[in-house]
């Protein structure tokens, strides 16, 4: 049974926990049913690969791996710092996802 994250693709976020912790990063994948996310630049890992004719020269490739989503925390657009997220209704009945230390809306709203 896979859980809704409270993070997306694109939040810049900042590792709370782990060998990583107070690096900051863009997510660039989710993976909600093994409750992990691939952070740009966090928890790099080195992969030996054979020549393929995508990479004709093989070698060893160093990439992100997959870290638990618990470990990390959204970026709060105006202070810059660590923020938890609550859900708001918007007028329309939409609902947006707020930052609580500030308020600040961290979805494109239309």
């Amino acid at each position: 049974m896979s859980q809704k994250l409270h993070v997306r693709t694109g939040d810049t976020v900042v590792v709370i926990a782990g060998k990583e912790k107070g690096k900051q990063g863009k997510i660039k994948a989710c993976e909600p049913k093994k409750n992990r996310v691939v952070v740009e630049g966090v928890n790099m890992v080195k992969r030996h690969t054979k020549p393929s004719q995508a990479n004709p020269q093989g070698g060893i490739i160093e990439k992100e791996a997959p870290i638990n989503v618990s470990n990390v925390m959204i970026l709060d657009p105006e202070s810059k710092k660590p923020t938890r997220i609550r859900k708001e209704k918007q007028a329309d009945g939409s609902y947006v996802r707020v930052a609580v230390k500030s308020g600040a809306v961290l979805d494109n709203v239309k």
